[in-house]
C-alpha cells in the first residue's frame, strides 16, 4: 500500500476512535456526578428516561410492604373523614331529597328549597340537625376512604407497570375496581347512616342500636305450609338478616363502576395537564427531600383542589341516576310496606313519579356538594402522602 494511502488510513483510524473514547468518558464523568448529587442514574439507551429497573423494581415492592400499605390506609380514611365533615349539612339535605322523604319533597328541586330545608332541620334540630347520621358517616368513611385509596395504589401498580401502559382505560379500570373493593367492605355502614340522615321525626328518635335491629328484621318471608311449591321460589333469595344491610348493593355496585372510575381518571389527568412543562412553573410545588424515587411533583393548593373538584364534577354527574335509585332501595324498608324493590321496579316507581328528572333531583345540591368533598379528599390525601414520605 501507498504511504499516502498507510498515512491516510491512519489518521482516519484515529479519529473514529478519538469520539468513541471522549464520549464514553463523558457518560462515565456523567454518571459519577449524578451519584454524588443523589440523582437515578440514567441509561442513555433506555426509551424510559426515567427511573432505572431496579429502581422500579424496589419502588414496586415498596408498595406492597406493610409500612406502605398501613400509611397509605391511613392518609386515605382521614382524607375521606375531612372530606366529609366539610359537606355534612349538604349530605343530610341531598339525602332527604333522593330518598323522598315525605316532610322535604316540597322543597326539591330548587336553590330556594334547599335553603328553606336547611332553615326547617335547624328550626327543628339546631345545628346538630345538620350533621344527623355524621358520626356513622365518621365510622363507614375511614375504612371506605382508606381502602379505596389503598386499593387504587396497589391495583395501580398491577395494572400499569411501566410509563407507556399508562392509558386512560388502564386508570379508569383501576379507579373502578378500587371502588367496588372499599364499598363492599363498608355497605352496611353505608345503610346505617342513610337510615339515621332519612328520620325526621322529633320525639321518639331511633338510637344507632334499634336501627341495625330495625333492619335485620324487616320485611321477614313467611311461607305457608300448604302453599304451592312454586311459591317457594323467592326463599332462595334472603328476605331478613344480614342480607337487609345490603339493600340497595346492585346499584350501589353498578354506580361506584362510573364514579370512582371517572373521579380518578379524572384526577389523575388533569394533575399530568397542571404538570406540564409549559405549565408547570405556577402549578407545580419542588419535590420534597423524602418523595420516593420517580414520584410526580406535588401541585400547588390551588391546582390540586382543581384537580379534585373537576374529578368531583365529572364523576358525578355520570353516576348520578344511579345513586338516587341506590338512595330510594336503601329507605325502602323505613317507606311504604318495607317491600324490596329491584333496581327496575325503583327505576320505574321514580318514573312514574317524576319522570325523567327524577334520576336527577338533588343534583345541583350533589355539585355543591362532591365538587368541595372530592377536593378536600385529593387534597388530603396528596399531602399527607407527602408528609408520611409515600
Amino acid at each position: 500500500m501507498p504511504p499516502a494511502l498507510i498515512s491516510h488510513a491512519s489518521m482516519s483510524g484515529s479519529a473514529s476512535n478519538e469520539p468513541r473514547e471522549v464520549t464514553a468518558d463523558a457518560f462515565r464523568l456523567g454518571a459519577k456526578m449524578q451519584k454524588e448529587r443523589g440523582e437515578a442514574t440514567i441509561c442513555p439507551t433506555d426509551d424510559e428516561a426515567s427511573v432505572p429497573r431496579s429502581k422500579k423494581h424496589s419502588s414496586s415492592q415498596k408498595k406492597r410492604s406493610l409500612d406502605y400499605l398501613w400509611r397509605s390506609g391511613v392518609a386515605g380514611g382521614l382524607a375521606g373523614c375531612a372530606a366529609k365533615t366539610v359537606v355534612a349539612p349538604l349530605d343530610r339535605v341531598k339525602i332527604l331529597f333522593q330518598a323522598h322523604n315525605p316532610h322535604f319533597v316540597k322543597y326539591a328541586g330548587s336553590w330556594w328549597g334547599f335553603g328553606e330545608a336547611i332553615k326547617e332541620i335547624y328550626r327543628q334540630d339546631g345545628v346538630m340537625g345538620l350533621f344527623r347520621g355524621h358520626s356513622a358517616t365518621l365510622l363507614r368513611i375511614f375504612p371506605y376512604a382508606g381502602i379505596k385509596f389503598l386499593a387504587y395504589e396497589q391495583i395501580r401498580a398491577l395494572v400499569i407497570t411501566r410509563k407507556d401502559h399508562e392509558t386512560p382505560l388502564r386508570r379508569l379500570v383501576s379507579g373502578s375496581l378500587a371502588g367496588v373493593t372499599s364499598v363492599f367492605f363498608t355497605y352496611p355502614l353505608e345503610l346505617i347512616r342513610v337510615r339515621l340522615a332519612f328520620e325526621t321525626k322529633r320525639e321518639g328518635r331511633s338510637s344507632l342500636r334499634s336501627i341495625i335491629r330495625q333492619i335485620y328484621s324487616e320485611n321477614a318471608l313467611t311461607i305457608p305450609k300448604n302453599a304451592p311449591t312454586s311459591a317457594h321460589a323467592p326463599a332462595l333469595i334472603p328476605r331478613t338478616g344480614l342480607a337487609n344491610f345490603y339493600r340497595g348493593f346492585s346499584p350501589t355496585l353498578l354506580g361506584m363502576l362510573p364514579y370512582a372510575g371517572m373521579s380518578f381518571l379524572t384526577h389523575d389527568t388533569v394533575g399530568d395537564i397542571f404538570r406540564h412543562p409549559k405549565l408547570a412553573q405556577w402549578t407545580t410545588l419542588p419535590q420534597p427531600e423524602n418523595a420516593p424515587a420517580g414520584k410526580a411533583a406535588p401541585l400547588r393548593s390551588w391546582a390540586e383542589l382543581s384537580a379534585g373538584g373537576i374529578a368531583g364534577l365529572v364523576s358525578q354527574t355520570v353516576s348520578y341516576p344511579l345513586e338516587v335509585i341506590r338512595r330510594r332501595m336503601q329507605v325502602g324498608g323505613a317507606v311504604g310496606d318495607g317491600h324490596r324493590l329491584t333496581i327496575g321496579e325503583t327505576a320505574k316507581l321514580i318514573m312514574r313519579e317524576r319522570g325523567v328528572r327524577g334520576f336527577f333531583v338533588g343534583l345541583t345540591i350533589g355539585y355543591a356538594k362532591v365538587v368541595p368533598m372530592v377536593a378536600t379528599s385529593f387534597y388530603t390525601y396528596e399531602r399527607l402522602k407527602t408528609f408520611f414520605g409515600i
